[in-house]
């Protein structure tokens, strides 16, 4: 095993996966000569040309539409969004068109593509280019959403939505990619299925559901809870969005019996709203007390630092939640 960083285990994951299909290209703003916004499409120009590593104008409908476009006569586009603010530029490409086009065909169109790039706050860039958006993505049939918060998963998880049929949503969080992580030695595979959760740090006394950036700062809360409270929290990691794995969260709570979903983007209408709503529908019986969800406050991020880590679901609040449920009474 080795060491690397959230931005070298994408880039790996592109590069290995452009030598093995020459079907694989990529596109968007300043990915080639420049190497990408957080360098993360470093070097692939030099060794790949541009033919197959394309630098656009700033045109997000245009580039989206082209590569919806080659997905569909057999191409595997992987495209960047600077932002991931900016998909709302080109909204129609993805949901109207890409989402649906296996469907509205009859399954005779495939549209393989991976849309990537980052999200989240942390750096104060500001209310337009800070923001989380898997749950708009997960109110469109047709479409997969993966978020890993680990260079491993990052790794296999963007080379298994490179290999699959459907378009994918493929989301890094700025506040990731310089973090570190294991890696197996070059040259050996890794592959993490789309669809599937992981406990990534086992308890008894209550589950902490989270994906992305909110994982690590999960982790934290629970070494920190542990250690001032005696407290064992179960933190499971999502990793995809759609599909969601219930049953590693099911799984979870039957140990705990106290379901906490946290997210960075808002809890109005949010992937935690989705997980304590099927947790209520399809296995209640499992709860000990109200299952509750934890996102960011309902206002823009602000650029401010100090407000900016107010209104973020981090460690912070994290803990304050977790507390505020443990005080609750257990059911009869």
């Amino acid at each position: 095993m080795r060491k690397t960083t959230y931005i070298q285990a994408v880039n790996e994951a592109i590069k290995e996966e452009m030598r093995r299909d020459e079907n694989v290209f990529l596109i968007g703003e300043d990915i080639g000569h420049y190497g990408g916004l957080f360098r993360v499409t470093r070097n692939l120009l030099d060794e790949f040309g541009e033919k197959r590593v394309i630098d656009t104008p700033i045109s997000e409908q245009g580039f989206m539409g082209m590569a919806t476009g080659a997905a569909m006569v057999g191409m595997r586009p992987i495209v960047e969004l600077m932002y991931m603010d900016f998909f709302l530029v080109c909204a129609d490409q993805i949901f109207n068109q890409a989402a649906k086009m296996h469907y509205m065909t009859g399954g005779l169109v495939k549209v393989p593509m991976v849309i990537r790039g980052q999200h989240g706050g942390g750096k104060r860039y500001g209310s337009q280019h800070s923001q989380c958006v898997e749950s708009s993505f997960a109110q469109f049939p047709g479409i997969k959403v993966v978020a890993p918060a680990t260079p491993y998963d990052a790794k296999g998880l963007l080379i298994s939505a490179i290999r699959d049929d459907n378009p994918v949503l493929f989301l890094e969080h700025k506040m990731l990619y310089f973090t570190r992580g294991d890696m197996p030695d070059a040259g050996e595979e890794v592959i993490v299925p789309i669809g599937k959760a992981d406990v990534k740090r086992e308890g008894k006394d209550l589950t902490l559901v989270t994906f992305s950036y909110c994982l690590l700062q999960a982790l934290e809360a629970a070494e920190e809870l542990a250690a001032e409270q005696g407290l064992d929290i179960e933190v499971v990691d999502l990793r995809s969005i759609v599909p969601l794995d219930m049953e590693t969260v099911y799984a979870s709570v039957a140990k705990t019996g106290r379901l906490l979903a946290v997210h960075e983007s808002q809890s109005n209408c949010g992937i935690g709203a989705e997980v304590v709503a099927r947790i209520y529908e399809e296995a209640p019986h499992l709860l000990q007390a109200p299952a509750r969800r934890l996102g960011m406050a309902p206002v823009s991020i602000p650029v401010s630092q100090k407000l900016e880590e107010e209104v973020l679901p981090w460690k912070k609040n994290i803990k304050a939640a977790v507390l505020d449920m443990m005080l609750r009474p257990v059911a009869a």
